[in-house]
């Protein structure tokens, strides 16, 4: 049922963290080559004079004209590049379809630089487009392949390390995204954000399939397979934008060490996590590896701190073939993967599934369980040092923050122990009653794992901005509670195992549930 939200902040105390914490408020704003080679590209204006003292990349000006303004039809450009992410300095393909004259591309680092929340670092100049078709279907697996040519070669040298968006204009005014990770090569004493690339795939509806629906709409015709080789649909990145974007504002806006990677990368064998002071996992990760999640597992019982700012999380299980390429998830056709029988660990399915069953509560500490809701977020420790600042008492509730899929804390599984509920809100999901909880532990190594327990909280970051302006109803007074909130988890966190600094949690796991 429904809570009425109090005024839990209080009012000079709300005042001036929603003044302070509005990531996506923005201040002020300011108004052809061969195949296989990048045409001559603009230095960024923001570019620091090199006879100066470097300033740090969040302090530098931004540019507030990074956006896609029209999209146009699906044809008029689309594009994707042949690597979802590289190290600082190497070099990708991009692949470009458009059925207009000519065409740029513009890249742009993600972060805050004042509210702006993009640099520029990279302009081409304008090159011949060529349309190059809509893509093939080809296999059991339903699997959607554009296969186009490469348009042109792209060098990051000179790229801060981040996540970026290339957007592609035509002369038309006619736009798309195409993202891209510059990852790090180590994490070691910084804060790692972890983009979550395969789930980005996985509904990825491009050429008509994804791991949820076919062409005709229906569950029974979709993929069980989906490829890198193809762009993304819609503006190119919505996952990227809602679920990740506003977390990285907040952390570089935090000043924090950071490093960045994606899942892809993780299940590729990168050490970026070796030494790491924390893992945050931005918004919405339900599709891992089961080495992605052996190295997280690693990670955390060497010491680095996991959040969790999503739900759902680390709920499918998949393969990744072709070289990182492929996606493969046969859900509940499970029966039908090559290596059900042959290696059941690898058999993609829901983690917490036979065969091989390993539900995702014992790393996370909460358990998805379910959609669709859309319920206040109830506090109910609000003396823990996660909400320190932020002026909340027990039983504050904060409208529409838990949605639209949610996990909760479930004693029938395997569950971290000690465990603290931090939040614990009544949801009800089709006509089923529940609970929805943020919950923290502390691993043996003194790794602190903080779990949201819904997955509006990264956007709510930027909730009722000019980016997200609806946001499902969310108010500023709960988008400034989950700053402050955001804030002391980051800060808290970048420090360094959290039980060595931070209060142990309190187990209130039997007096909530009863168990």
């Amino acid at each position: 049922m429904d809570v009425a939200p109090r005024d839990g902040l209080g009012r000079r105390g709300f005042l001036r963290i929603a003044c302070a914490a509005a990531v996506g408020s923005v201040a002020a704003c300011a108004p052809g080559s061969r195949e296989g080679s990048a045409p001559a590209s603009s230095p960024s204006p923001a570019s620091p004079s090199p006879s100066r003292k470097p300033v740090a990349e969040r302090l530098l000006p931004g540019d507030p004209d990074w956006r896609v303004r029209e999209r146009g039809p699906d044809e008029a450009i689309e594009g994707y590049g042949d690597r979802a992410s590289v190290l600082p300095g190497e070099s990708f393909g991009l692949r470009v379809s458009t059925t207009e004259g000519r065409y740029r591309v513009t890249a742009y680092r993600m972060g805050w630089y004042g509210g702006t929340l993009a640099r520029r670092v990279w302009r081409s100049g304008w090159m011949k487009g060529r349309d190059q078709g809509r893509g093939r279907l080809a296999g059991d697996t339903r699997t959607v392949r554009a296969r186009w040519r490469r348009s042109l070669t792209v060098s990051t040298e000179g790229w801060p390390e981040g996540a970026y968006l290339l957007r592609l204009d035509t002369e038309r005014g006619h736009q798309r995204y195409v993202p891209l990770v510059v990852r790090s090569a180590s994490g070691a004493g910084r804060t790692v954000l972890v983009h979550a690339t395969p789930t980005w795939q996985a509904y990825n509806r491009w050429g008509g399939y994804s791991l949820y629906y076919g062409e005709d709409g229906r569950y029974e015709s979709r993929s069980l397979a989906v490829s890198f080789d193809r762009p993304y649909d819609s503006t190119g990145m919505e996952k990227f934008l809602i679920h990740e974007r506003p977390v990285v504002a907040l952390a570089e806006r935090l000043g924090l060490p950071l490093a960045y990677t994606t899942g892809g990368d993780l299940e590729a064998g990168d050490d970026v996590l070796t030494g790491a002071s924390a893992v945050i996992f931005l918004g919405h990760d339900e599709y891992w590896t089961p080495g992605v999640r052996r190295t997280v597992t690693e990670a955390r019982d060497a010491g680095a701190n996991l959040a969790f700012l999503g739900a759902n999380t680390c709920f499918r299980r998949v393969r990744m073939e072709e070289d990182g390429k492929l996606v493969v998830c046969y859900k509940t056709a499970v029966d039908r993967d090559p290596l059900v029988r042959t290696r059941p660990s690898l058999a993609t399915t829901d983690f917490r599934a036979a065969p091989k069953a390993d539900p995702e509560s014992s790393l996370i500490g909460v358990y998805y369980d379910g959609y669709p809701v859309d319920a206040p977020f109830v506090v109910h420790e609000p003396r823990h040092w996660i909400f320190a600042g932020t002026g909340v008492r027990r039983g504050d509730a904060f409208p529409h923050l838990v949605g639209v899929e949610y996990d909760r804390v479930n004693t029938d599984v395997p569950t971290p122990r000690p465990l603290q509920i931090l939040a614990h809100s009544p949801v009800t999901c089709v006509g089923r009653p529940s609970f929805a909880d943020a919950a923290y532990y502390t691993a043996q190594s003194g790794a602190g794992v903080f779990a949201s327990g819904t997955m509006r909280w990264a956007e709510t970051l930027m909730a009722r901005t000019r980016d997200l302006p609806r946001a499902h109803g969310i108010d500023a007074r709960t988008r400034a509670f989950v700053t402050a909130t955001t804030t002391n988890l980051l800060k808290g966190f970048a420090e360094g195992p959290a039980a060595e600094r931070l209060p142990a949690p309190d187990d209130n796991v039997r007096r909530v549930y009863r168990a």
